[in-house]
């Protein structure tokens, strides 16, 4: 997959299908990848990273663990644009409890974030490492927004 098929400096860096084209990868693929890091805390984070990296080298930058005060967001992309420069939130949680406290805490965190940093746009990605629940019921994408910032949640 091209950088231009997610975007150029005219029209901008289209994340919802960067991070959906991701999302399918993940559901393929995960269970060879994380099981091979050793670290599955960090894995999901550094599989996503990865996958971005390839389309975001070819003109933006991805600032990991961007410091915001104290509380610090997993992902940062920087996009340039014809408008000026677009900021992207991607926040990574590891479901531990249920999905929608999962959900409720990532969302209050990622529009944090993107208050603090001026970004144009938010993505929470939700994984979901339990062998218990199915695919189907792993992956989704939702709408959400706090305080006035819409928010795309993704299962995977």
């Amino acid at each position: 997959m091209a950088q231009a098929a997610y975007g150029d400096n005219r029209r901008g860096l289209d994340t919802a299908r960067l991070v959906g084209d991701f999302q399918q990868l993940y559901r393929e693929n995960s269970e060879f990848w994380v099981e091979r890091l050793n670290y599955s805390e960090a894995g999901c984070q550094l599989l996503l990273q990865a996958f971005l990296q390839r389309v975001i080298n070819g003109g933006g930058l991805i600032e990991r663990e961007y410091g915001l005060r104290r509380m610090r967001t997993d992902l940062l992309v920087r996009w340039p644009a014809a408008s000026g420069r677009q900021n992207f939130v991607v926040e990574c949680k590891r479901r531990r409890r249920s999905l929608d406290a999962t959900i409720a805490d990532g969302i209050e965190q990622t529009a944090c974030y993107m208050d603090r940093c001026a970004a144009d746009g938010g993505h929470l990605v939700t994984f979901d490492r339990s062998e218990e629940r199915s695919w189907e019921e792993k992956i989704f994408r939702r709408n959400a927004s706090r305080n006035g910032y819409s928010i795309t949640v993704w299962g995977m």
